[in-house]
């Protein structure tokens, strides 16, 4: 069955789809590992993959960042702050603006169908929208408007729409390889049933491996951890996710809570220090499943029917009692009677949008507020296996890895690929490596599974 505008709009109703490492924006294409001049410095007993692709979520211009994250000392409501409409021209979608879900799919679609909603009360219809980003956010309210008579035009800044939702088809790779959004939880059962009907292939991720350098360890007991931060969570002052372990007596420097920290880095793209614990997410818990299937036919088949502008940055946003103009990176500027903003927040701090008049101080400081976190993934493929184990979940524990977290495909799919997922400050390391650099650090760490 084809996934349909009508199939997306519906899931966006229900609230659905908090897919992990995911937002509501555009994304430029992911970056794959060219020709190689030099073989890889391989560890022994891991041999040199057949193919590697990573994400530059970081170091995109148009997302400066994996996913937004909650800063110690921010106050409840400032995400409402960033969303509030302006003079009923201007409004907000996309995860950040999502108080429930941020930094995920399920936040992201809600924002947007949030913002199509607010939109309708002034507008009317035969009016001109303008939408700024084909992702999640943006493709979820252009199908709304339109299908309520709008006029929408769509603008991305990339060459394709998918946001990070980044599925790429590559005929040397088996599976598609997925740089955004392509892991579910516990939450997303409404998700995968809409996924099922688009006849997009889910598989389950059975099996939690933990491993330090002398051997294999039970699964680290997160329970200390969640009592530390629920009793943050009831004092009178917010604290980092770090101070508030600290003042539970759990060591932030033991190798089993670093290992949590790093797992929570990977959701938030923050690292203890900077994260509040008020708003702290709890741990993932059970087995996730994956996305088998291409997931860019989600985002096109929504916007089936809008017109949409590729490879059309967005640099000014002009607005007054009579509508709005939008001026693009060209210089060319075109005149709607509203639009819907859903650029990162990485976009919004690094100003690359000006508005005229300047933003309300209410989203001014809301998105300043706010935290841009880093979170990447590379994906590596084999001929031939080196690893016996079957477990689809790898963690490094006490381990001097780059990237502690691993997904193991081979017992889903039947395929030798492995995905690294790495958050926080060892996320931005990453990302700044030039591709051998980076080839080097994921292979080293992986010598620890041989």
């Amino acid at each position: 069955m084809r996934i349909t505008r009508r199939s997306l709009l519906l899931g966006a109703g229900a609230g659905v789809a908090s897919v992990l490492l995911a937002s509501c924006t555009p994304e430029p294409a992911p970056t794959p590992t060219p020709t190689r001049t030099r073989e890889p410095e391989v560890p022994p007993g891991v041999p040199a993959p057949a193919g590697s692709i990573r994400s530059t979520w970081t170091t995109d211009p148009f997302s400066l960042g994996g996913a937004s994250f909650t800063p110690v000392g921010v106050l409840a409501g400032t995400r409402l702050a960033l969303s509030k409409p302006v003079d009923g021209r201007i409004f907000f979608a996309g995860e950040a603006t999502n108080e429930d879900a941020p930094g995920t799919v399920r936040g992201a679609i809600s924002s947007g169908t949030r913002a199509a909603v607010e939109l309708m009360i002034p507008g009317q219809p035969d009016e001109r929208v303008a939408v700024v980003g084909a992702g999640l956010a943006g493709a979820t309210a252009a199908a709304m408007l339109a299908d309520h008579g709008m006029q929408v035009t769509v603008f991305e800044a990339r060459d394709r729409v998918g946001g990070r939702v980044a599925s790429r088809v590559d005929d040397a790779w088996p599976v598609p390889v997925q740089l955004g959004a392509w892991l579910f939880g516990e939450d997303d059962a409404e998700v995968l049933e809409r996924l099922d009907e688009g006849e997009v292939g889910i598989v389950d991720l059975a099996g939690g491996l933990w491993r330090t350098p002398e051997g294999d360890i039970e699964p680290v007991d997160s329970q200390p951890f969640s009592a530390a931060i629920a009793t943050a969570q009831a004092a009178p002052e917010d604290t980092s996710v770090a101070d508030a372990l600290t003042a539970a007596g759990v060591d932030i420097a033991d190798p089993s809570t670093a290992a949590l920290l790093g797992i929570l880095a990977t959701q938030t793209g923050a690292g203890s220090d900077k994260l509040s614990s008020w708003f702290a997410p709890a741990l993932p818990s059970g087995e996730p499943k994956a996305a088998r299937d291409s997931l860019t036919p989600f985002i096109e088949q929504a916007l089936d029917g809008v017109q949409v502008g590729l490879n059309s940055p967005v640099s000014l946003i002009a607005y007054d009692d009579s509508g709005v103009s939008v001026r693009l990176g060209t210089g060319e500027a075109l005149s709607f009677d509203r639009v819907i903003v859903t650029v990162p927040l990485g976009v919004l701090q690094d100003r690359s949008i000006e508005f005229d008049p300047p933003l309300p101080f209410s989203n001014r400081g809301a998105i300043s507020a706010l935290g841009m976190g880093a979170i990447e993934t590379v994906w590596l493929r084999w001929d031939e296996p080196f690893w016996e184990n079957e477990e689809a979940i790898w963690h490094a524990v006490g381990a001097d890895v780059l990237i502690p977290t691993w997904i193991n495909l081979r017992p889903a799919t039947g395929e030798n690929v492995l995905v690294g997922i790495v958050g926080g400050p060892a996320a931005a390391d990453f990302a700044a490596l030039d591709e051998d650099a980076a080839l080097d650090a994921a292979l080293a760490s992986l010598a620890l599974y041989v």
